[in-house]
């Protein structure tokens, strides 16, 4: 049985997509009868990049299908927006993209006797990523990764 983020994003992407956009990630948070459905959209720049009116277009069409299928059956806040330049990584193929910067992530549990590591994004190496952190090398799976956002650059 998928979870329930899969499910939501099998939902969401196609409307996304038909907007023109990409479903660059989603977060499902609850907090006891109260849930948020954060949605990240992103635009290539070619296409002028995630407008604020994407967002709006997006989360009409994106409330509507909700209020239609109505897969969450608590309340919850939707909330529409770009990656920004810090932007969250969700996917291997997000990785990639972004090997050669710095990246901060999260670890679910301490890896090395730590949780929070920032450093250079070396490669991905099958289900985990490596990473350059104070000149040492460490190797993490995806799957203990609670979270990871680009470092911008300035």
């Amino acid at each position: 049985m998928a979870s329930k983020e899969e499910q939501l994003y099998a939902l969401i992407a196609p409307v996304v997509d038909a907007l023109e956009c990409e479903l660059w990630g989603m977060e499902y948070l609850t907090q006891g009868r109260y849930s948020t459905l954060r949605l990240y959209i992103d635009r290539s720049a070619e296409n002028g990049g995630v407008t604020l009116e994407d967002c709006e277009r997006v989360s009409r069409q994106v409330s509507s299908v909700m209020d239609v299928e109505d897969p969450i059956t608590n309340r919850y806040t939707l909330e529409v927006s770009s990656p920004g330049l810090d932007r969250p990584l969700f996917t291997p193929e997000q990785y990639q993209r972004y090997i050669g910067e710095v990246i901060a992530l999260k670890t679910r549990a301490p890896v090395a006797g730590r949780r929070k590591f920032k450093g250079q994004l070396r490669a991905i190496e099958g289900d985990s990523v490596v990473l350059i952190v104070d000149g040492s090398e460490h190797t993490l799976s995806f799957g203990s990764i609670e979270k990871a956002n680009v470092v911008p650059r300035f």
